[in-house]
């Protein structure tokens, strides 16, 4: 959590406004920023001028409004300071004379004499609708009733007193107030309270002192127990605000400590030593002193509330104080929780409304709805022949139109004679189900996947291995399709997996990838390129899901001190996007239509060949994109880079251990054809990170929660389907005949035809879903051939699924990359003809290095 979401979360609510402004600081640092990175004799903005104060020194600046944050501090503490402090000393001289009246008294007397009588009151006024009416007589006796008492102590009299027995046999209670129910024989405790006391009088308790008080002075008795329970609640309360005071200190103090971290480290100053020793320790509410006065009266409160609740237990006292305070926080944070998360949710919406508007209404209504329109009717009225009907607004949509038309095809599919065989059939008219599912996305991809086996077993798709004529029953069928779900694949995805969660959690991605762009240097297009490979080498291992989001937290302050409609954070960007998507074809984990592919080659080429063919042709491939972009934005015009730091942390133990294993389990995976007599697979070895980094404590369950489980589902939903698609005979079939129509052209014609192919359904739909649907198709096709050569086609048609890049829906970065904005204004840096203009040339010109340089490396290495 962010700092400044952790002050207000932490903050006590009716103080909030007496906190360090840290938002307010982080603001200024930014502008102070811009300042200092503006180039000399450029004319100053007079906005920038007048926050400055008319000084252009931004240490000057920024103490100033240090030092006005921490005097609104110190004055509010010694405030609020003095009031706690005067109202302890006042319940403190309150304890005393308690005491005194109490010395001669046994207050487990007085409590229960009090709770007797209370009881009594409670039982009369709960029985008198039911007893007879009784005519008054000289011998009856008369009944009051109850006066009504104040409820608003309730809590003070605790369920426990209500609970506690009757005088008995059985031993009192440890404390005379005591807030903990004591659990033992409660049903029995419970029944005596039920009951009237039927016991004769000899065994009954003898009147205590007491009682001999309470029947002497009818409200001494009540006036002692009032009084220890508003000792009691006053306890609590001084505790709580006591421990909100402490709390107050150390929030504050952690500010100063992080806001003077952020402007050193944002400007490039060291002040933070300085100011926090000379300035901010030897402030009143941050001395050793203050603290230690404070810790001396909560355990003062803490001795009280022993003497009068806990008789004298001390850790009793702290561990009913302490829950007390937890019940307190719990109960605001969660008030001021909802609070933040509404307004949160606001803010979100109307970011929502206003990117709805900036993109055309391109996105389905009846997908977004705003916070405003939660009022509007959700049901719509139709008239009909007999009558008027209400009907939910969703059946009008237009993702509900498409859900139909997409069942009816799956319908007509089913029951249309187009094959022969009644298991191609079925087969057939689920491929274009799914596929459409998939392309349309009126349902999340993962749910389509995980109907692939529901259907596989129902229709009865899948045909026996020994006898490929004979149809698999549904139980053997259920066994077929989930084994091919679970595969070695999945387990080097989930190594893949924790190899990046490992590199991210611990920093070592952002250490390496800073100290790259740390020596790019200020030149346009060099800082271009470099950040460019950058991205590419982190989509390689991090996922080219998660590498465009980690390369964008970098270059954030290279992008605050642009122009918001500079031309070079449009090419850095967009730069950063494309490269990202061409990563996704370098490293056999770094995406997961690689994982498919892998699972469609027989043998699977080694990590070494995999290189030795993506290497060349994603670095040509960005190289010549780099140059498209320099052609087309020019970014070096008036442009004034702001150069990375790198980060100054060195490495740990615990990064050189995950550094260590990473590349231990790259070179068994690059070596895995020459280890498969030790190891088997390479999904084997994808366990050994997974062991050493969850068992060692450095990646957690949460983490492990929180891997990408959408794709593992997607992409084990896309092995069965075509696994079932190969048992049916159906991927047998359409290879036939799409063999007959490229039977003429070589096996390059053969691989242009499907590059081309690929390139353009990728482009519209998922890049994984596109590799699920075609590859097992072009695998078919390359083993059928005459000269077959299905590993070629299989690897040429992955590396252009992650080439598909020509709209802002063509891959995870281009959809990171089209939602990027500038903090101030909130407008977008990239808009969809930036897609059109420099991603499709960039799709382009990657096919023609795939099927040149790639198909050359491919032909090389016998693929």
């Amino acid at each position: 959590m962010k700092f400044s979401h952790s002050i207000q979360f932490n903050a006590v609510p009716d103080w909030s406004s007496n906190y360090i402004s840290y938002s307010n600081l982080k603001k200024l640092i930014y502008s102070l920023e811009r300042q200092i990175n503006k180039p000399q004799g450029e004319a100053q903005d007079e906005e920038n001028t007048s926050l400055l104060g008319g000084s252009l020194d931004p240490d000057t600046t920024f103490k100033r409004m240090l030092d006005s944050e921490l005097d609104k501090v110190c004055s509010f503490y010694r405030l609020k300071e003095l009031e706690i402090f005067g109202e302890l000393d006042q319940f403190l001289k309150d304890a005393q004379d308690y005491e005194a009246e109490t010395q001669d008294v046994n207050m487990d007397d007085v409590v229960d004499t009090e709770n007797q009588r209370r009881m009594s009151r409670s039982q009369s006024v709960f029985n008198a609708p039911f007893r007879r009416k009784r005519r008054r007589s000289t011998m009856s006796v008369s009944f009051e009733e109850p006066e009504l008492e104040d409820d608003s102590d309730s809590d003070a009299e605790d369920s426990a007193a209500m609970l506690k027995k009757k005088p008995s046999m059985k031993p009192r209670s440890k404390s005379a107030f005591q807030t903990t129910p004591d659990l033992s024989g409660m049903a029995e405790s419970r029944e005596d309270l039920r009951a009237p006391d039927t016991s004769p009088s000899f065994l009954r308790r003898r009147p205590s002192l007491a009682l001999e008080l309470d029947a002497n002075d009818p409200g001494q008795v009540s006036a002692l127990y009032d009084s220890g329970i508003t000792l009691k609640k006053r306890a609590i309360s001084l505790y709580v605000s006591l421990c909100e005071l402490k709390s107050f200190i150390q929030l504050n103090q952690t500010g100063f400590k992080k806001a003077t971290k952020k402007y050193d480290k944002v400007c490039n100053r060291d002040i933070r030593k300085n100011y926090m020793e000379k300035v901010v320790n030897p402030s009143y509410p941050f001395q050793e002193a203050t603290l230690g006065h404070l810790e001396e009266n909560i355990a003062k409160v803490e001795k009280v509330y022993a003497d009068i609740v806990t008789k004298g237990d001390q850790d009793m006292a702290r561990r009913e104080l302490r829950l007390h305070l937890r019940e307190h926080v719990v109960w605001e944070r969660n008030t001021v929780w909802r609070e933040m998360i509404g307004i949160e949710r606001k803010a979100q919406a109307a970011n929502l409304g206003i990117r709805q508007t900036l993109l055309g209404g391109g996105q389905d209504p009846s997908r977004v709805r705003l916070q405003g329109d939660r009022d509007a009717s959700e049901s719509k009225e139709i008239v009909t022949p007999v009558g008027r009907y209400r009907c939910p607004r969703w059946l009008f949509s237009s993702t509900f139109f498409t859900l139909v038309t997409t069942l009816a095809i799956f319908l007509l599919l089913l029951f249309v004679p187009i094959l022969k065989k009644p298991e191609q059939q079925n087969c057939f008219a689920m491929l274009i189900f799914v596929s459409l599912l998939w392309a349309t996305e009126v349902i999340p991809l993962f749910v389509t996947s995980l109907l692939i086996p529901f259907l596989v077993v129902v229709l009865r798709i899948m045909r026996s291995d020994d006898k490929p004529h004979q149809r698999l029953d549904s139980k053997a069928a259920t066994k077929a399709v989930f084994a091919a779900m679970w595969t070695p694949v999945i387990m080097l995805l989930l190594g893949g997996f924790t190899i990046a969660a490992a590199l991210s959690k611990y920093h070592i991605a952002k250490m390496m990838a800073t100290f790259v762009l740390s020596k790019a240097g200020t030149k346009a297009r060099t800082v271009l390129i470099t950040n460019m490979f950058v991205g590419m080498f982190l989509s390689m291992w991090i996922s080219n899901v998660a590498a465009p989001v980690l390369c964008f937290s970098i270059i954030q302050p290279m992008l605050r001190n642009l122009p918001a409609d500079s031309n070079m954070s449009k090419a850095l960007i967009l730069g950063i996007a494309l490269a990202s998507n061409i990563g996704g074809a370098a490293s056999p984990i770094a995406s997961p239509q690689n994982i498919i592919a892998l699972q469609n080659m027989k043998p699977s080429p080694s990590w070494g060949v995999w290189f030795f063919v993506a290497l060349p042709v994603c670095i040509i491939s960005i190289v010549l994109i780099w140059l498209l972009l320099l052609v087309s934005f020019k970014p070096g015009r008036g442009t004034t880079i702001v150069p990375i730091r790198p980060m100054k942390d060195k490495l740990n133990g615990v990064q050189y251990f995950i550094i260590s294993v990473t590349l231990v389990t790259i070179v068994l995976w690059c070596t895995s054809h020459q280890l498969e007599g030790i190891f088997g697979d390479m999904g084997v070895i994808a366990i050994i990170p997974m062991v050493l980094f969850f068992g060692t404590g450095i990646l957690t369950k949460e983490d492990f929660n929180n891997f990408l489980w959408t794709i593992i589902i997607l992409a084990a939903g896309g092995l069965s389907l075509g696994r079932a698609v190969s048992s049916s005979g159906l991927l047998h079939t359409i290879a036939k005949s799409i063999i007959e129509n490229v039977e003429d052209l070589s096996v390059y014609g053969v691989l242009v035809v499907f590059a081309a192919l690929v390139l353009v359904v990728a482009t519209f739909i998922s890049h994984t879903v596109a590799a699920l649907i075609i590859l097992p198709l072009v695998q078919q096709v390359g083993a059928s051939m005459k000269e077959p050569h299905p590993n070629l086609l299989v690897m040429g048609s992955a590396l252009m699924c992650s080439a598909a890049m020509g709209l802002p829906t063509s891959g995870f970065p281009n959809m990171t990359a089209i939602m990027m904005e500038v903090p101030e204004t909130g407008v977008r840096y990239l808009h969809v003809k930036h897609f059109l203009t420099r991603g499709i040339p960039s799709s382009l010109l990657t096919f023609g290095v795939v099927i040149t340089v790639g198909y050359g490396l491919m032909v090389a290495t016998g693929l």
